[in-house]
């Protein structure tokens, strides 16, 4: 992995440890090995498909699988967008708290949905067709989880950032 990968899968670990202790403290059951596994590893094959042009989750959780991980494998294929029809409304799983810690860091700074999205957009519109439509697909996806992970604690979102920062 790139160092600026690294640096950034570490900082979606600790935005993803510090939701997932916050959700077990009020009556989720989240592992925390688990998901700090996942974030850490969430990327694990994106260095790879910038010269390929593959899907990193997917790739990311083949290796995974490969290599004897299923559990942490469908954290890393679900980064990007958690299987559709799968959300429980009273539990928040493992690889929503990744998936959601993701959208939350921008390379290697904590910053609100909208910027994260606005960011891959910038980046990526030009070289992939359709990503606009598939983008705002997500970002609703992303705002719906958001509502659900932070009805069941007493942070907002707008704290993550001050929070990650002043341990």
């Amino acid at each position: 992995m790139l160092p600026h990968i690294v640096r950034h899968s570490e900082l979606v670990t600790d935005v993803a440890l510090l939701i997932a202790r916050e959700l077990n403290k009020h009556g989720q059951h989240l592992d925390l090995a688990l998901i700090e596994a996942g974030a850490l590893l969430h990327d694990i094959t994106k260095t790879m498909s910038i010269q390929t042009m593959e899907d990193h989750a997917q790739t990311g959780g083949e290796l995974l699988t490969s290599l004897g991980y299923p559990a942490v494998a469908n954290i890393v294929r679900q980064h990007i967008r958690v299987d559709p029809g799968t959300s429980d409304p009273d539990a928040v799983t493992e690889a929503e708290v990744v998936n959601y810690a993701d959208k939350r860091v921008k390379h290697e700074e904590v910053v609100d949905i909208e910027e994260r999205f606005r960011d891959v957009l910038n980046r990526y519109a030009k070289k992939v067709s359709g990503l606009r439509a598939r983008l705002e697909k997500v970002q609703r996806e992303t705002r719906l989880l958001e509502e659900k992970i932070f009805s069941k604690i007493n942070i907002l979102p707008e704290q993550i950032k001050d929070i990650v920062s002043n341990p």
